[in-house]
């Protein structure tokens, strides 16, 4: 390792004053000089840290040069203890040859980069078993680090037992591999790497590559598998430091390379990347030391609320349509694609001088008859690119070799792949306007095989961005929110890739219904472009659903489209998110919902590529955001809007709905259908029409057992919507839905969808879709008895709930990293019989309670509520009307109901309480 030059390292540490400050506590004070030396080691740490912060906040972008200044004040620190001990307190004037020890820095220590709180990892190293003057020594030493606060990862072995686990532990093998002699005896030292190279080292590189590379994959897998998570690991996560580390791993063990620079002398770099991974590399640390000065800890994961602190700290400022902490996150995306670019450069170089000496993965192709497919050859079974200026004889071929590997089934080779990301500047207007170009390019987009690989493939390679500049602007653009889990660019393809196997059926099991419907799709290109584009406008001024849609109506003639077919995507991105609002924030029972759904849609064709768009969007946006309530949701309003479509405004007036509703219900019910004609005639037709029958069968059997019950709470896992469904039968009185609310998110309950009825005997008929906050079910006898026990006490008055709920946590903490202002819409035209009011406010705790509690105090009544909730952000939609059934019309009541919801929306009335 070539140590890096430290300026003025005084500033930081100045070890001989500190060992002479010890020596003159040793000699005042003797054996009793242990507190004051420690507390002089404490100075001299912080007073250090506290230099290199200063250094930090003065160049907030020199990352390397904290983390090298944090090394040089360990050593410093360990070597003026290591003589102390050795010096003064186990002082031997004649040790044996057994008595020596060297002290060697392992891991990142060993590189000598460290974040401000990384552990310390050192290994003691012996000639032989430690003697009892050795032990004593070492112990001595853990003593002082301990007492300073370090987290020390230390080891101690002998030579034999060194050589020993390395041979057969990878992490220890990785530890020694960057090995680097701090202090003590430095012969014991060399003979131990001597011994490394020659006995560990020597014959396993092979095995060594495959191993570090199968770790790798792990590591990735468990961190998300991508390098486009929106809340990533620094250190641990794919395209982040320890891939470059890897790098250096490799290139250490198979060339002993002493410095990263040297990859560019052994040919796995060239040095335009090796600048690329001095550039990645500095940035990254910069990030990370930033993360432990503002945690006080070793914390590598940038969350949520570390990201504006850190944007901040390294100077980041907000742009027109871009905050400060978005342009932050896409220039750490964009760094963590070129770690992944050069990770693929320096491989492939790997295999070729595996190749060379007969070591590696493709000697046994060596010899074979060179073979092309088109202009393209086949090198070690990629395809390839044939000579220095291929592409710049046709830029074409740029878009070209994406399609033929797609076609073939082949991996690009990645020297192909570098001379495609040089030549990238080569796709102008010319090869923009390029039939073509052009043609291949909607082959590939609309490929049968696996369009997701080829186009992040050419993406990475900046293809993609160049030959369709309005998706380069959204390359690694992430979304400051809970909700959003990858870069807009990385959800695109990953829908593109989704909608793909939905077309193959291979997601039969999620989505039946969109994999039975894409069939019957009459254009696949439309539908394929659409989600290319849907979101290819975020991060603009304005709706980015109407940029985008003006974006295709200038992209798609280019792409080969007919006027029709332009208009067609335009409108699917005009309105990709049109059916999930409906399906997630109305009453799908008002039939007035269906009726202007169906108005805007107009078509069958397009409600069929509307449902799939939906879908994958859904989908693709991150892990745990799709469930079965979704599902059943988008699919009842899909088939209604169906119904509608097909039948036209003369289908089932609302006698003929009852009837057929009535009908069904009598077939579940069976021998009990008779309870339709007794406790049923208590249901009034609202009730009739607006629930399913499967629940109308259970309340009227719940209804009938508990005819002289004041109040029945049953609660059953209802599988087909994904949530527990909770019916309540009480007296009616105000406010009895938000305390019914209230006792449900005190059991740990939350509520996605709620229906209240009352019935012609004055009784309440409830029904809550029940979840836990994060979206699970809630299927636990358990929970189910607390479910009921709650929400008993609660209607009994047995719990003050506004201080109960005010001090539950939060599902959600980092959400209180986002701001998001209350917002109250009312809306008149969405429903003929009530008025809808939608309420957009940062989820938390009984956010429903609170909101209904509101209503109530308004004097308004609660037909149903329907709640989504987008990561941080929650919209909660209410279909109300006054005490005397009629709609909030006069400007002065919306107003003052404004008011009470925006209040309830602040969590006013509880913060209060609690102070």
């Amino acid at each position: 390792m070539i140590t890096p030059r430290i300026p003025n390292q005084r500033a930081i540490i100045d070890r001989r004053a500190l060992a002479d400050a010890i020596a003159e506590q040793v000699a005042a004070q003797g054996d009793k000089a242990r507190t004051a030396i420690v507390e002089l080691l404490r100075y001299a740490l912080a007073k250090g840290r506290d230099e290199l912060a200063r250094r930090l906040r003065e160049k907030p972008s020199h990352g390397t040069e904290c983390a090298q200044g944090q090394a040089f004040l360990i050593d410093q620190l360990v070597r003026v203890i290591h003589d102390h001990v050795v010096g003064h307190v186990y002082r031997a004037s004649n040790r044996s040859t057994g008595e020596r020890i060297a002290l060697v820095a392992v891991g990142g220590y060993g590189r000598g980069e460290m974040a401000p709180h990384s552990d310390v990892d050192i290994a003691f190293l012996t000639p032989t078993k430690p003697t009892a003057w050795c032990e004593q020594v070492i112990e001595a030493m853990l003593y002082f680090f301990w007492d300073l606060g370090l987290k020390v990862g230390q080891s101690s072995r002998s030579l034999d037992e060194m050589v020993r686990m390395a041979r057969s532990d990878l992490t220890i093998r990785t530890a020694l591999l960057e090995g680097r002699y701090i202090w003590g005896d430095r012969a014991l030292y060399e003979e131990g790497s001597r011994r490394f190279w020659a006995e560990v080292v020597t014959g396993t590189e092979r095995q060594f590559v495959a191993e570090k590379l199968a770790e790798r994959n792990e590591r990735h897998k468990k961190l998300g598998d991508s390098r486009y998570v929106v809340e990533p690991n620094v250190k641990e996560g794919k395209g982040g430091l320890r891939d470059l580390h890897t790098l250096y791993w490799i290139g250490k063990y198979i060339h002993k390379v002493r410095d990263p620079s040297e990859l560019v002398e052994v040919g796995l770099l060239t040095a335009a990347e090796y600048r690329a991974f001095r550039r990645a590399e500095s940035f990254f640390w910069s990030v990370r030391c930033h993360l432990h000065a503002v945690t006080g800890r070793a914390e590598d994961r940038l969350t949520f609320d570390l990201q504006r602190e850190v944007a901040l700290r390294m100077n980041f400022a907000d742009r027109p349509c871009k905050s400060a902490v978005e342009r932050f996150m896409q220039y750490f995306f964009l760094q963590a694609t070129q770690v992944g670019s050069l990770t693929g450069m320096f491989l492939a170089q790997l295999d070729e001088q595996f190749a060379k000496t007969k070591l590696g993965f493709f000697a046994a192709l060596r010899g074979r008859r060179k073979r092309k497919i088109g202009a393209f050859p086949i090198q070690a079974e990629k395809l390839g690119a044939d000579g220095d200026d291929f592409f710049r004889q046709d830029p074409v071929r740029l878009i070209e070799i994406f399609l033929v590997a797609d076609r073939e089934g082949l991996e690009i080779h990645p020297e192909a792949m570098r001379l495609a990301r040089r030549d990238s500047g080569l796709i102008d207007a010319s090869v923009r306007r390029d039939p073509r170009a052009n043609t291949m390019f909607m082959e590939l987009l609309t490929s049968r095989r696996d369009p997701e690989t080829a186009l992040r493939w050419m993406s990475e390679a900046g293809i993609f961005g160049r030959f369709v500049p309005d998706f380069g602007r959204v390359v690694a653009q992430m979304q400051f929110d809970m909700y959003h889990h990858y870069t807009v660019d990385e959800h695109t393809i990953r829908a593109i890739g989704l909608l793909s196997r939905i077309e193959k059926g291979e997601e039969t099991e999620q989505h039946p219904m969109a994999t039975e419907v894409i069939s019957k799709v009459a254009s696949r290109r439309v539908l394929y472009v659409a989600t290319l584009l849907h979101d290819i406008a975020k991060g603009r001024r304005g709706d980015h659903s109407i940029l985008g849609a003006e974006i295709a109506m200038k992209l798609c003639p280019r792409l080969g489209m007919s006027p029709a077919e332009t208009e067609l995507v335009a409108w699917l991105v005009r309105w990709h998110l049109l059916m999930s609002a409906t399906a997630f924030k109305r009453d799908l029972a008002d039939y007035k919902t269906i009726a202007d759904f169906a108005g805007r849609v107009q078509s069958q064709e397009r409600l069929r590529l509307l449902l799939v768009l939906t879908i994958v969007d859904i989908r693709a946006v991150g892990p745990g955001i799709w469930n079965s309530w979704k599902r059943q949701l988008l699919g009842d309003l899909f088939t209604s809007t169906e119904e509608v479509l097909r039948l036209g405004h003369k289908q089932y007036g609302r006698a003929e709905r009852i009837a057929a509703k009535k009908k069904a219900v009598a077939a579940l019910l069976k021998e009990r259908d008779a309870l339709i004609g007794t406790v049923g005639k208590q249901l009034g037709d609202a009730y009739w029409i607006a629930e399913p029958e499967d629940i109308i069968a259970l309340n009227l059997q719940q209804m009938d057992i508990s005819l002289d019950e004041p109040l029945t709470v049953e609660a059953h896992w209802y599988p087909a919507r994904g949530a527990t469904l909770v019916t309540v039968l009480a007296a009616d009185h105000p406010g009895l839905f938000y305390r019914i609310a209230g006792g449900i998110h005190l059991a740990g309950g939350n509520i996605i969808d709620a229906r209240i009825h009352t019935a012609r005997n004055g009784l309440a008929v409830d029904n809550f879709l029940v979840q836990d906050p994060l979206g699970r079910p809630l299927n636990e006898p358990a929970q189910i008895a607390r479910l009921k026990n709650a929400i008993a006490d609660a209607l009994a008055n047995r719990v003050k709930l506004l201080p109960q709920l005010a001090a539950r946590p939060s599902a959600r903490p980092r959400a209180e990293a986002f701001e998001v202002e209350p917002i109250v819409i009312f809306d008149n035209k969405a429903s003929n019989r009530f008025t809808v009011i939608e309420v957009g406010a940062r989820d938390r705790p009984a956010l429903l309670s609170q909101l209904a509690r509101a209503l109530f105090e308004a004097r308004l009544v609660v037909h149903s509520a329907h709640i989504a909730t987008y990561g941080e952000r929650a919209v909660d939609t209410f279909y109300v009307t006054d005490l005397l059934g009629e709609k909030i019309e006069a400007d002065t009541r919306m107003r003052a109901v404004e008011k009470r919801l925006i209040e309830a929306a602040e969590d006013r009335r509880s913060k209060a309480a609690a102070a």
